[in-house]
């Protein structure tokens, strides 16, 4: 059965509105456009509007060639001057002309049928914003850039987060980029620009705070590519702690256990590393909490080094791990001293 069966009762004025913030993103937005291109979901009903935040390299040539060779889909390219996430976001929102927004990342890599079931599920009353899980692939081909992939669809680096882990179609606290009809903005307002990051958390929360639903729904995938080298991780996940901490500010009923245990770990270092010289207790503490934290995270890595029959993730994806653990934890508690 065709997509233009399956969304017969699409009204004929009704169109989806896919929005991406983008910034020097020559690698990968030529395979983001033509993933959007073969979607299932008919064309004429789909506008592409990429904010892009003033990219010095080859990202607006990779949109012009595109768009030259597929003129029959409506690829709009707008100027994001503050080169900020949310602030593209509410550029692209504000002229979108859709029924429905499909946000997307410029990173990512959406399946043939992806904008299809977001639009699906949105007009089943599932959820106020829906969303799908990643398939998450190595940034680059290095034994460091699969094992970065590997630790961040582990429940060790990231928790029990569904995009990322797994699990059934259900209401969840956030989701990944995120789809929603175009009245939700008149009801909980545009992107929070302040927030450099976290911007879609933040966003889900008054989402969630005005009575709304976001739903994951497993059936939506796509491929997200991880970061391909630790030094670039470590600044990732740095940014995402310290913007978790200003939200978690404003919203502090939104902590989750998940995102208390980094900075507890790097306070409990700290301390123990402090105390060391002058109390033997603390440095048998500190040994032991260290000793403890690599013999799990080494445990961790041969485990997945067997089943994907990948030796380097032995000691690969401890280290990613643990950078992704440092970097958060220690980012969070600097916002949260910094208040």
């Amino acid at each position: 059965m065709g997509s233009h069966n399956r969304l017969g009762s699409l009204g004929d004025d009704e169109r989806v509105s896919v929005i991406v913030p983008c910034y020097n993103e020559q690698a990968t937005i030529g395979l983001l456009l033509n993933a959007l291109y073969n979607q299932s979901f008919p064309r004429q009903k789909m506008e592409i509007l990429i904010a892009d935040g003033l990219s010095t390299d080859g990202t607006l040539d990779a949109i012009r060639s595109f768009h030259t060779a597929h003129s029959d889909l409506q690829v709009k390219v707008l100027t994001n001057p503050r080169r900020l996430i949310p602030a593209g976001l509410n550029i692209a929102l504000r002229d979108a002309k859709g029924d429905y927004i499909v946000r997307l990342d410029a990173h990512s890599i959406p399946n043939p049928d992806y904008v299809e079931r977001c639009v699906n599920i949105l007009r089943s009353g599932m959820g106020d914003n829906v969303g799908g899980a990643w398939e998450i692939s190595p940034g680059g081909k290095s034994w460091i850039a699969r094992s970065i992939a590997a630790a961040a669809a582990h429940p060790l680096g990231v928790g029990d987060a569904r995009y990322r882990v797994g699990g059934g179609a259900q209401a969840v606290d956030t989701v990944p980029f995120g789809s929603f009809r175009r009245s939700l903005i008149d009801k909980t307002g545009f992107f929070d620009e302040s927030l450099l990051t976290n911007e879609d958390y933040e966003f889900n929360v008054r989402i969630r705070q005005s009575g709304g639903t976001v739903w994951f729904d497993p059936s939506i995938r796509s491929i997200y590519y991880a970061r391909a080298e630790l030094g670039s991780l470590a600044r990732q996940y740095f940014r995402y702690g310290y913007w978790k901490g200003r939200m978690l500010l404003r919203y502090p009923k939104t902590i989750r256990w998940r995102q208390l245990l980094p900075p507890l770990f790097v306070l409990s270092l700290i301390i123990f590393l402090f105390m060391s010289p002058f109390w033997v207790p603390a440095r048998f503490a500190l040994f032991a909490m260290v000793g403890a934290y690599i013999l799990v995270l080494l445990g961790a890595g041969a485990l997945l080094a067997l089943k994907k029959g990948d030796l380097s993730l032995i000691i690969g994806f401890p280290m990613a791990v643990a950078t992704m653990h440092l970097s958060w934890g220690s980012a969070l508690l600097w916002s949260l001293i910094h208040s």
